[in-house]
């Protein structure tokens, strides 16, 4: 069974259109949104309606929790000044354009999707297991990661978020550690070895890894395991950049979208 998993749209409909397609052309039995449909881009409303016509199981994103609910704040991180302001501008934008069905939609997405198969657990956040906007990036330290599939108990968490693709293989070894026993005095137990799989879909119409072509990941489940790619999909980059330079969004993300940089 193939499995798709993609995020990150932002409102970049010439991207979602690809990976749909690619999607299709791949015979993919399953796909899943992890949210961010809309923000920095040109077509949150023909994104959310592609979306919602084709029916994908969809949770929601950081930036879809702001709008759906008409904030100010999308919980976004800004690295200075400047992105901040073009943040508040593309918040302010996006809150105008989306109708108020399509905001209805957003605020009601579940903030997680699990399922099992092949006797893995599978759980799809946007951010983490613990926050809608919490970054797992790559170089995560191995330890605080494998606590969120403890508390999860889960094999396989998928997430999206930071717009950069990646699949990270946790391999755990059994050993000793030290808890808190019920009379509040350290005890000492078994911890149970396991492999746990963090996959990171990227982004579909904004990457941040320096390749514009939109990301998601596959996986494929057969005869007892898996194997996961990173998919590449190239589309008009151009027409979406152009798209957003004539929508009175910041010209700055036309720029981002050609170079695929934050």
């Amino acid at each position: 069974m193939k499995i798709a998993f993609f995020s990150d749209i932002h409102g970049n409909v010439h991207a979602l259109q690809a990976v749909l397609e690619d999607i299709r052309k791949r015979r993919v039995d399953m796909a899943f949104c992890g949210g961010d449909l809309v923000g920095y881009g040109a077509f949150p409303n023909e994104v959310i309606n592609l979306i919602r016509e084709q029916q994908i199981p969809t949770i929601m994103g950081n930036y879809d929790q702001g709008i759906g609910n008409d904030s100010d704040d999308c919980g976004c991180a800004y690295r200075d000044e400047l992105s901040k302001a073009l943040g508040k501008r593309s918040i302010a934008w996006t809150k105008e354009k989306v109708t108020p069905e399509n905001k209805a939609y957003l605020r009601n997405l579940l903030e997680r999707i699990s399922f099992t198969i092949n006797d893995k657990k599978v759980l799809l956040v946007h951010g983490s297991p613990r926050r809608i906007n919490e970054y797992l990036f790559e170089d995560r330290p191995t330890s605080s990661v494998v606590r969120f599939f403890e508390t999860e108990k889960v094999d396989i968490i998928v997430c999206g978020h930071t717009h950069v693709p990646y699949g990270k293989d946790l391999i755990v070894e059994e050993g000793w550690e030290t808890v808190t026993g019920p009379d509040g005095k350290p005890q000492t137990r078994l911890k149970p070895g396991g492999r746990y799989i963090l996959i990171n879909s990227g982004s579909v119409g904004k990457p941040k890894d320096g390749d514009p072509r939109a990301a998601y990941a596959l996986l494929n489940f057969a005869d007892g395991s898996f194997k996961l790619e990173i998919i590449r999909v190239p589309y008009d980059v151009g027409a979406a950049a152009r798209a957003v330079e004539q929508s009175g969004l910041p010209v700055e993300y036309a720029d981002m979208l050609r170079r695929a940089i934050g």
